[in-house]
């Protein structure tokens, strides 16, 4: 096969890569048929998967434009895979056009296809990083700079707590950045839910323990805890169709099976 210009030397064009699947899901062109392969198969298990990633990465569009009109301009993502098809700097910088972005992410992939990307955009930094190794994260160079400023900075977790185990405590994670915030930043998060879809709760959670990323689904209650010592704006943790959706007829009448919730909150 040969090499596209934005696939970097040395990476192996044979294995599926797990950001260049959720691309394909998007209808991205940022993948190649090993990755298209792997999303059949999961789809062959469930077949809304691009659906509940299309909306997940709707949800963030909505969230990250909000943040904007409230004049937010520095964001930093976790777990941000490979920023193409609307990733957050072209939507921020729709409306705040100075706006700057550090991704983090912890596949070496994934991070050397962002950088290739983003080569040339000095507003914009990728950083290796582990949500799970959190003072690692927070004391990267980028990281640190950006909270530095004073200014506020939208945090965006979306589907990334879910990976991150019981064990490992996502919550103490989550306040760990919260407290390092200057005020008026915001958290942007979206999470699994078991309330969504139980029927296939289990057996999704079976498929991805098969996986170098295995998934933890968490009640509504447990995901709103995350948002502790921020202050949620309306309309809470819903489902990801009913954060504010762009038209109100598009949620559906079954928003719940997008088995995903969301919200935002601001740090006071």
């Amino acid at each position: 096969m040969r090499r596209p210009s934005w696939v970097p030397e040395g990476t192996d064009l044979d294995k599926p890569n797990a950001a260049r699947v959720y691309d394909y899901y998007l209808g991205g062109s940022h993948n190649f048929e090993v990755d298209r392969e792997m999303a059949r198969k999961a789809m062959a298990l469930w077949p809304e998967l691009p659906q509940i990633m299309r909306s997940n990465r709707a949800f963030l569009r909505r969230a990250v434009t909000f943040l904007a009109e409230q004049g937010i301009t520095r964001f930093l993502d976790i777990g941000s895979g490979i920023p193409t098809f609307g990733a957050v700097h072209e939507i921020a910088r729709a409306i705040r056009p100075e706006a700057k972005v550090v991704y983090v992410d912890r596949d070496p992939v994934a991070v050397a296809h962002s950088r290739l990307l983003l080569e040339g955009d000095g507003a914009c930094a990728v950083v290796q990083a582990d949500l799970r190794d959190v003072d690692d994260l927070l004391a990267r160079p980028e990281v640190a700079g950006l909270l530095a400023e004073g200014e506020p900075v939208g945090v965006l977790l979306v589907a990334v707590a879910h990976f991150v185990s019981d064990a490992e405590d996502p919550w103490k994670l989550i306040g760990a950045i919260r407290d390092v915030l200057p005020p008026g930043s915001a958290l942007v998060l979206s999470h699994a839910s078991l309330e969504g879809r139980p029927d296939q709760a289990e057996d999704h959670q079976k498929l991805y323990r098969m996986t170098p990323t295995p998934l933890t689904m968490r009640t509504r209650e447990q995901i709103t805890s995350m948002f502790d010592g921020f202050e949620l704006v309306e309309p809470g943790v819903v489902y990801l169709p009913q954060w504010r959706p762009d038209q109100p007829e598009s949620v559906g009448e079954h928003p719940e099976r997008m088995t995903g919730v969301a919200g935002v909150g601001f740090r006071p």
